[in-house]
């Protein structure tokens, strides 16, 4: 029974569904300190900060799982790729840390220090959402792997394309934070967070269309794949994200609080969804695949009994968490 069942493909679809609840969950609330630049005044940036307040370390669960399950199942491709990924990773996770310490300390600071606490949340959540597109688009762009080790530069992320990527990642994270807080504030501030949301969603739509002849220009084999092989399913992705990007253009203009970012959503979707596609099967592009990087079928089977109990605990205290601090946040709304 069990030899029946193809465990790299299960896991693979738990990395993919981990990496995922990652970008939208810790990516709205990574936006904020992007955002925080065009907000200048302290209790606005405070009703900001206290709509995520409660949720976002648990946010970050989910690189902790994605990263932890790819360990058990795919050892392989975690040491090939966190070593080709080395740079990067690092001054993502410094990005966070200046960040969550900024976090933390910036509700205690006094008014003349505050300021600082200020520019260490922008500088951390911008480093850290630049250095995570980087990593994304170095992994896109592929990995040198010979005998099964890295065969790449360390500064093989240093190039045109992953430092596009890293800027684009930007702006999506800040278009996932603005829509957000029309979900979560009322007043001036929800006014502005709608008159910054249009012109975002204009650069991202433009952003994509870039990244996607670029990809097609770098990679003959991933554009034949879509436009020979799977035309209608790329059709039919373009299609939905020209829905979604009208969607939220319209109901920016209609004063909806939740279907902007709703529409967001889908567009990351989409997006997320048209990568795995083109990659699959390959978990290191171009050449390796799940099942030369998986770890035995014993290791997979044992981390996948431990996966179907927590998953379901990080699922459950997840929503019950949204759930409780649901609603909007006003001035004066504290964070302890």
């Amino acid at each position: 029974m069990i030899q029946s069942i193809d465990l790299s493909v299960i896991w693979a679809v738990i990395i993919l569904f981990g990496l995922m609840m990652y970008v939208v969950m810790d990516g709205f609330d990574l936006g904020l300190g992007i955002l925080f630049p065009f907000i200048k005044d302290r209790h606005e940036r405070d009703v900001m900060m206290n709509t995520v307040a409660p949720v976002w370390d648990g946010n970050e669960t989910w690189i902790v799982f994605g990263a932890a399950a790819m360990y058990a199942a795919f050892p392989l491709a975690y040491a090939v790729i966190l070593e080709a990924l080395y740079i990067p990773l690092v001054l993502v996770l410094a990005g966070l840390i200046f960040r969550g310490v900024a976090f933390e300390f910036r509700f205690k600071a006094s008014d003349e220090s505050r300021h600082i606490w200020d520019k260490a949340f922008i500088g951390g959540s911008l480093l850290a959402t630049f250095f995570q597109g980087v990593a994304l688009g170095t992994y896109v762009s592929g990995i040198a792997v010979a005998n099964r080790q890295f065969a790449g530069s360390a500064l093989d992320w240093l190039a045109p394309f992953p430092l596009f990527c890293g800027l684009g990642l930007v702006v999506t994270y800040a278009l996932l934070a603005s829509t957000w807080l029309l979900i979560k504030t009322d007043g001036m501030l929800e006014s502005r967070m709608r008159s910054i949301s249009q012109p975002l969603l204009y650069l991202l739509a433009l952003i994509i269309a870039v990244t996607i002849f670029w990809t097609g220009a770098n990679h003959g084999d991933m554009a034949r794949f879509w436009v020979a092989g799977h035309g209608v399913g790329f059709g039919l992705m373009v299609v939905l994200a020209l829905l979604a990007a009208t969607l939220i253009r319209k109901t920016l203009r209609r004063h909806h609080s939740h279907l902007p970012f709703v529409g967001v959503l889908l567009l990351v979707f989409l997006g997320y969804a048209a990568l795995g596609i083109s990659l699959w099967p390959n978990i290191i592009p171009p050449s390796v695949d799940l099942w030369a990087a998986a770890s035995p079928i014993q290791s997979q089977l044992f981390a996948l009994i431990g996966t179907l109990f927590i998953l379901p605990i990080i699922l459950a205290y997840t929503c019950w968490g949204y759930y409780v601090f649901r609603g909007k946040v006003r001035v004066g709304d504290a964070y302890h």
